[in-house]
């Protein structure tokens, strides 16, 4: 038995006895046979019901219309001189709520008043003014409980599992609708250009960062002839975003978009040493700024959540396949190398031996590959590790199962990239990565990593065979799928990626993503470069 129903039947027999006890007195001091007569009725119906519901939970309407009628034929009977006893008919409505919400009080109001109707229309039963006022006082007070009873089925009811599914499932339904009609488009990138063409049209600056994020600012996108000042401007917008208001200091500043909640951005800036900031009235301005902003930051900030929400939704569902991955395809794959090392072992003949020789190998690499996938689906930029952190580690990984020689160069400042952008350029990576090693036949393969967010460029390049005509599979032409899915990805966050054939040989993917000045070219020499041999 459900304790929801348990429950339910322990609030019912409570209130009936109340209702019993009520009632009772008045008649016990009238002594009127008839209604004391009526009332060890009730009170064995009532018992009656409740063993019955105890055993069964089928038929809860059926239930409700036997005891509404009964319990209203037993009180116009009963009914003498004292309308005491008429207080039993506040009693159905509030167990029908318990038994079944709302339906089971209007059925039981009904079904009281259409027995009512048919006792005085068929019977010799009448009822004075002072009794048909004490029947409506009392079932209009059945009425309330019987919507508070209600209320109390719907808490005391058993969460549904499948509830926040549904809800899920009525919120996506609702964002696809809604979708259709955003004007501006979901794309953060775009969206915070727009904002920093309004500002940069009200203050002429040489430095200009949008930086989002909630407790780790990072820069979304900026306009910078530049970059001297930005790890200046980036610590003025962490200041901005605890006070949440401006900040300046000597030609840089800061303010939040939104005055009295930094979300979801800080806009940072630098003025030319031949600008006075004093002179641009600047509080008052960035007031106008805010409030001319307010309709592109609110769509900004639907932006950044369905770019949350999608990235969140993507990783999810990769750790799910590369699970079912390696707990099911790749054990099966597995599984068949072992049949076939047993086959192998009762050969008859030479010929027989090589041909299980080759199919072992043929095994082997299909499981290799099967591992090399697990690994891209699972390998992602974590929340600790920096983006040249996990291509180190993916490098590390290929470099085990292929063999090939991964030599990867960091050049990374502290400031990270935004998360979406992190994970475009690591997949850029990976799917560059995994063409070599199955495809370019190389032995060495370089990737150069270099990051001053916003700006990234990464380059992968390989001493194979390049995009030679001769014997070149699908996957590693210029028009293949794999390729064609890199660029979706550098167009999604506004990369430009460049194939090519450098001079000495082999292939070069370098993907780059602007800042708004001229990013440094991946394999040029940088400041502070960390170079991470990898071999196996």
């Amino acid at each position: 038995m459900l304790l929801a129903h348990r429950q339910a039947l322990r609030i019912n027999a409570a209130a009936r006895a109340f209702v019993l006890l009520a009632i009772g007195g008045p008649l016990l001091w009238g002594r009127e046979r008839e209604e004391l007569i009526g009332l060890g009725v009730l009170g064995a119906l009532w018992l009656a019901l409740f063993f019955v519901e105890r055993r069964s939970q089928r038929y809860p309407l059926t239930l409700t219309v036997v005891e509404s009628a009964a319990v209203t034929v037993t009180c116009l009977l009963a009914l003498s001189s004292s309308p005491a006893i008429l207080g039993a008919l506040a009693a159905p409505p509030f167990v029908a709520g318990l038994r079944c919400g709302a339906k089971g009080v209007l059925t039981a109001l009904g079904t009281v008043v259409a027995a009512t109707a048919l006792m005085l229309g068929l019977t010799e039963v009448s009822l004075d003014q002072d009794e048909l006022l004490a029947a409506f006082t009392w079932l209009t007070m059945g009425l309330g409980l019987g919507m508070i009873a209600a209320f109390l089925r719907s808490a005391l009811s058993e969460p549904d599992p499948l509830l926040p599914y549904r809800h899920a499932s009525e919120l996506l339904h609702e964002l696809n609708q809604l979708s259709e009609g955003l004007s501006s488009g979901l794309e953060p990138r775009s969206l915070g250009g727009s904002i920093l063409s309004a500002v940069r049209d009200e203050l002429p600056t040489a430095d200009l960062v949008l930086y989002v994020g909630d407790d780790d600012l990072t820069p979304l996108l900026s306009r910078t002839l530049d970059d001297s000042g930005s790890a200046h401007t980036a610590l003025l917008a962490r200041l901005a975003q605890r006070s949440g208001r401006l900040e300046t200091d000597g030609q840089t500043f800061a303010f939040p978009l939104r005055p009295d909640s930094p979300q979801p951005g800080i806009v940072a800036g630098v003025f030319s040493d031949r600008l006075d900031p004093g002179a641009l009235d600047l509080p008052r301005t960035v007031r106008r700024l805010t409030r001319q902003l307010e309709v592109s930051t609110v769509h900004l900030e639907t932006a950044l959540l369905f770019t949350a929400f999608r990235d969140a939704a993507t990783a999810d569902e990769r750790r799910r396949l590369s699970r079912e991955m390696h707990d099911g395809v790749a054990q099966e794959i597995a599984s068949l190398g072992y049949l076939v090392d047993a086959l192998a072992a009762g050969a008859t003949s030479p010929e027989q031996a090589d041909r299980f020789a080759m199919l072992r190998e043929r095994v082997t690499e299909v499981v290799a590959e099967v591992r090399r996938s697990v690994i891209t689906l699972r390998t992602t930029v974590g929340e600790s590790e920096s983006l040249g952190a996990a291509i180190g580690s993916l490098a590390r990984n290929l470099s085990q199962l292929s063999g090939v020689v991964i030599e990867v160069t960091l050049d990374e400042k502290s400031q990270r990239l935004r998360g979406e952008v992190e994970a475009e350029l690591f997949r850029i990576t990976q799917e560059a990565l995994n063409n070599a090693v199955k495809h370019a036949q190389c032995t060495l393969i370089r990737v150069h990593c270099h990051v001053n967010a916003p700006a990234a460029s990464i380059a992968v390049t390989d001493n194979g065979r390049g995009l030679g005509d001769i014997g070149l599979p699908l996957d590693a032409r210029a028009d293949s799928y794999g390729l064609g899915i890199m660029r979706e990805r550098a167009a999604l966050i506004g990369a430009r990626l460049d194939i090519e054939e450098p001079p000495g040989g082999g292939l070069r993917v370098a993907v780059a993503v602007p800042s708004g000045h001229r990013a440094p070219t991946p394999g040029h020499e940088s400041e502070s470069p960390r170079e991470v041999q990898v071999t196996t």
